[in-house]
């Protein structure tokens, strides 16, 4: 691999961001399945590849919404993973950080999929327990930095994971399938307000221990 390579992928990194406004206009199937593809490639325990990926478009995508909305009005929550038990120290500085952009919109965006014309819902295998959760955390990764790649905007929502008997009744799911989250993607609409934050990183000193 060249340093050419690198950069490439710096750059993909850098430019990812959660996007939270996007343009109606669909992407295209034959660019769906290349990030898809491309997606795949990424590593998982014991070559497991656990995730799966529901994609709902058009009127499937409008009345998906329309069913996510109903539940969170009526609180059913019921999630397959449990909640974070606490956020603490940097991790709660960090997230009041991102809390900051998301207080300025309304919290039922994240079920309209920020007008995204497609999302993506990815759930796991029941026996594999949080080790296919990683994994399925690693093919979001992978998703959303081909998509990146290829000119399309994603954001990740764990909003939607509460939700889980629903989701899986919409899609028609076994009970061993497990909600993970979820991937708005489309084209972005830089003049959307929103699209206009970024999260910073830490810096390494903060996350790395070296032991030599």
């Amino acid at each position: 691999m060249s340093a050419e390579t690198a950069q490439t992928l710096e750059g993909i990194l850098a430019a990812r961001f959660s996007c939270r406004g996007f343009k109606p206009d669909p992407v295209p199937r034959a660019v769906i399945e290349r990030i898809l593809t491309m997606a795949q490639r990424v590593p998982s325990w014991c070559n497991a590849q656990p995730w799966k990926v529901e994609i709902a478009s058009g009127e499937t995508r409008k009345r998906f919404s329309e069913g996510l909305l109903a539940d969170v009005k009526a609180g059913a929550e019921k999630p397959d993973f449990p909640w974070p038990r606490a956020y603490e120290g940097a991790y709660l500085e960090r997230r009041r950080t991102c809390g900051r952009a998301a207080a300025n919109r309304q919290g039922r965006r994240n079920y309209e999929f920020f007008d995204a014309p497609h999302v993506a819902v990815i759930h796991s295998e029941e026996a594999l327990g949080v080790y296919g959760a990683v994994d399925c955390g690693g093919f979001v990764t992978g998703f959303t930095l081909a998509a990146q790649s290829l000119g399309v905007a994603t954001i990740a929502q764990a909003a939607i994971a509460p939700y889980a008997p629903f989701i899986r009744d919409f899609f028609g799911l076994p009970e061993n399938r497990l909600i993970v989250c979820g991937i708005s993607f489309g084209y972005a609409d830089m003049d959307a307000p929103a699209n206009g934050f970024r999260t910073q990183r830490a810096a390494l000193d903060d996350v790395v221990a070296w032991h030599e």
